[in-house]
């Protein structure tokens, strides 16, 4: 990991840079596990929630003031999807007694890859929902997250794979215990 690298909470004035990161990420990032046609579909399930920015659970990764990397957690019972994905939003916040909270909203800049940043990120998340009283968080992840997130312990607890249009956007759940 360069030490140039800085994580920090993400504000509205990132939303811009965020979009584009996302765009790249899913993009040219999900070309070596996806299809076109799936990367195609995958927009519409992927992407930027604004609420997790607004809640202050989503972090910015830089590399010289330039941002390379995004993700966050949650306290609401979203597991995933963009402000767009109407169908997939659930505001409600979850019971950390009871509950896992929830990572999300991962992406690197694909020129930025295996730099460390997805697991400088999943560790400030992971930090702040222990802090927040969770002992498990859950994810849902994409084919080309699935292999980070087994190498630091998540757990696949189903294939949930989504269909948009006729194609198949392949999805694994997970878990880990904080």
């Amino acid at each position: 990991m360069s030490a140039a690298l800085t994580i920090r909470i993400a504000t509205e004035a990132d939303l811009g840079a965020l979009r584009d990161l996302m765009a790249l990420s899913i993009d040219r990032g999900q070309a070596e596990v996806l299809t076109p046609a799936q990367i195609v579909a995958s927009r519409a399930v992927m992407g930027l929630d604004t609420q997790l920015v607004r809640d202050g659970t989503y972090f910015v990764v830089e590399d010289h003031g330039v941002p390379v990397g995004c993700g966050g957690w949650s306290r609401r019972a979203t597991l995933y999807g963009g402000d767009h994905s109407t169908d997939l939003r659930n505001p409600a916040l979850l019971d950390p007694a009871k509950d896992a909270a929830r990572i999300r909203a991962m992406y690197t800049h694909p020129d930025h890859v295996r730099r460390g940043i997805g697991r400088m990120i999943l560790d400030a998340c992971e930090q702040a929902a222990r802090a927040a009283g969770f002992s498990a968080v859950e994810l849902m992840g994409t084919a080309g997250g699935v292999p980070l997130y087994a190498a630091s312990g998540y757990a696949p607890l189903e294939r949930a794979d989504t269909h948009v249009e006729g194609v198949v956007v392949p999805l694994t759940r997970m878990r880990k215990r904080l």
